[in-house]
């Protein structure tokens, strides 16, 4: 299982096999964003996680997931436009362009064509 983490990844080599299951991982990650499902979003990603948004505030893990959990971040669906993905060893990067319709902050329901950059690293599944 991939876990979502803040690493730097030089080296491009990458599998089908392992290309796909980065961008599950990526699929994964807007499911649970969707359903507010936060044990998912706790298992995937990293406690060092964090969410640059657009403006620059940075949202640590637990910030990022009290924010789903209580309404501040509203995610209605997500359509992925592009991925590039990079993989070194059991590190890997992924690039994802998406229309994300959210309502965030306060602000209205809209679609919002968002690009996340995301580093990964391979860990054994807990269990």
């Amino acid at each position: 299982m991939f876990l979502l983490i803040l690493l730097l990844v030089l080296c491009p080599s990458v599998s089908f096999a392992q290309e796909n299951e980065i961008k599950n991982v990526y699929s994964e990650m807007y499911r649970c964003m969707i359903h507010k499902d936060i044990s998912g979003l706790r298992n995937l990603l990293d406690d060092s996680f964090v969410l640059v948004h657009m403006t620059g505030m940075r949202q640590y893990k637990s910030e990022y997931l009290n924010a789903i959990q209580d309404g501040t971040l509203n995610y209605f669906s997500e359509e992925t436009e592009n991925t590039k993905v990079t993989v070194n060893g059991n590190t890997a990067s992924l690039i994802g362009q998406s229309c994300v319709n959210a309502a965030v902050f306060g602000g209205g329901r809209r679609t919002w064509r968002l690009q996340l950059d995301i580093d990964l690293i391979k860990k054994k599944a807990a269990g």
